[in-house]
């Protein structure tokens, strides 16, 4: 199987380096001077390819979406940032009848630390007693905060909130990769889940099983309920 990269910063080159050790053919490779508003993505470019793994910028996402769907090419999209171009993206994907697949978050340790917040979010919120708050860290590079992942992570704790708006916290700062904190604090005690990230290879070994599990498929899918399925869960 082939895969192409669509941006080739260092979440591009790791994915290729996974993606390689798997047995996987990789190229294109696509960095932005490539690759301006989709124009890399061509029927020729794209000869070949099962799956493009996205991970650009924000603002490419659309356009490199958009010239995947006119070349019948299956996408996964690691790039956050564009939450606000859901339904367009949904129906380029639904009319195009490529397969296409999104995530806050593709690292596996994340996608774990998502049903552990889930579960544990439904049993704390069976004590009022308990207001829950998210803290989390990011390199300074990263320009969307709060981030992806932690919007995800308060849709998941908020229908079982006492406080339904919980504080947020953000840090941009050097080159951290991600940490992510759900507190439940009360006048007793606290209870705090942590998830902390050493590197980005969990994102890039989540990416390349979402373009295994996508290939050949059609229509929109979020990379959780993916890993759900892959899991077992």
């Amino acid at each position: 199987m082939k895969i192409a990269l669509l941006g080739y910063g260092k979440m591009g080159r790791l994915v290729e380096t996974i993606a390689l050790r798997e047995g996987w053919e990789v190229g294109p490779k696509l960095d932005i001077q490539d690759n301006v508003q989709g124009s890399g993505i061509t029927p020729a470019s794209m000869a070949g390819v099962d799956v493009a793994i996205e991970f650009s910028q924000p603002e490419a996402v659309l356009a490199n979406i958009e010239a995947a769907a006119r070349t019948g090419i299956n996408v996964v999209v690691g790039t956050t940032g564009w939450a606000d171009q859901r339904d367009t993206v949904e129906k380029i994907v639904l009319d195009s009848g490529i397969g296409l697949v999104y995530g806050a978050n593709f690292s596996l340790g994340m996608n774990l630390f998502f049903e552990i917040v889930s579960h544990a979010a439904r049993v704390v919120g069976m004590i009022p007693q308990y207001e829950a708050y998210l803290h989390e860290e990011h390199h300074s590079a990263k320009k969307d905060a709060p981030s992806g992942t932690a919007l995800s992570l308060l849709d998941l704790i908020r229908p079982h909130l006492n406080n339904t708006n919980p504080s947020v916290t953000c840090v941009r700062a050097g080159r951290i990769p991600g940490t992510h904190v759900i507190g439940f604090d009360s006048e007793a005690d606290s209870i705090l889940l942590e998830h902390r990230a050493r590197s980005r290879q969990g994102f890039a070994e989540g990416a390349v099983m979402a373009a295994r599990w996508i290939a050949g498929k059609k229509g929109l899918y979020d990379f959780r309920k993916i890993f759900r399925e892959i899991i077992g869960i």
